[in-house]
């Protein structure tokens, strides 16, 4: 089996819709894929929709999630959020909550970027977007346009929009444990993004980790394009030390970003586990 367990589409930072995402998991050969859109699950039904349509014989598995934004002693992560029961109300409420302050913050990224010289409009910034939510890769992706950086990757140095960069701007960001709490509540599964990825800036201790495991983390992202082999290698032995199972995934973003989608996988196994552990929803399958 190849599962994917981590992929965006145009309702959040992707440039795929939910629709063409599925089309895309076909084409590469994958048996399973998750939509993870930061903080909404708007995406959800299109690409549900999508995998029902799919041809007799179709063998694709949509997983349903989230991508959450947290922050513990002034270090940014992401929380993966699997089969949880989106109309949950708790959870339901701090997703809309960041999804409310991803705008606020965004217009006020784009005035900073003004302010520093670069020839961008709030409106080019919410046609790149379209009908996903507004969010720092799409004000990337104009500057893109506008000629002020190569790329979005660029883009996310401290020149503009990195962490502590000069058109930096801090948003609602949930504390980690609260945020495992709360996707257990939901009958979900929370898994650890890209824990080691040094490259996007400061990541967390093995204690924080541990911590995590203990409030209900499920497991680690450990086979991600962020993640070199020691670093991959670290990770699994601390989740073998922790009792978390390991996930690979591509983290695709259509255009937006050059990781094909099935780039890592996670191994069947894992998968099982994650299954067994969710009692908020269940896959889609064709």
């Amino acid at each position: 089996m190849r599962i994917d367990l981590h992929a965006h589409s145009n309702a959040s930072d992707g440039t795929d819709s939910p629709a063409e995402l599925v089309a895309a998991a076909v084409a590469a050969g994958l048996d399973v894929v998750a939509l993870t859109d930061h903080d909404t699950v708007s995406g959800h039904a299109e690409a549900a929709a999508a995998v029902r349509a799919l041809p007799a014989g179709s063998r694709l598995t949509l997983v349903p999630g989230a991508e959450l934004s947290c922050r513990v002693h002034g270090i940014s992560l992401h929380l993966l959020a699997y089969l949880f029961d989106p109309a949950e109300p708790a959870f339901a409420r701090e997703r809309e909550l960041a999804r409310t302050d991803r705008f606020r913050r965004a217009r006020i990224v784009v005035e900073r970027c003004q302010e520093l010289g670069a020839p961008i409009t709030w409106e080019q910034v919410e046609r790149i977007a379209g009908e996903g939510a507004v969010g720092r890769p799409h004000v990337a992706s104009a500057l893109v346009e506008a000629g002020v950086v190569a790329t979005v990757s660029e883009a996310f140095s401290p020149a503009w929009l990195a962490d502590g960069g000069r058109a930096h701007v801090p948003k609602h960001e949930t504390d980690p444990l609260t945020a495992v709490r709360l996707v257990r509540a939901a009958g979900g599964v929370p898994v650890f993004a890209h824990p080691g990825a040094a490259k996007r800036g400061r990541t967390v201790s093995d204690q924080v980790i541990a911590d995590l495991a203990a409030a209900g983390l499920g497991g680690l992202e450990v086979d991600h394009t962020d993640h070199d082999q020691l670093t991959r290698d670290r990770l699994r032995a601390l989740a073998a030390e922790l009792g978390l199972f390991t996930t690979g995934s591509s983290d695709y973003h259509g255009s937006r970003k050059t990781v094909r989608l099935g780039e890592f996988t996670t191994a069947p196994e894992s998968y099982q586990e994650l299954l067994s552990q969710a009692t908020g929803a269940q896959p889609v399958t064709a």
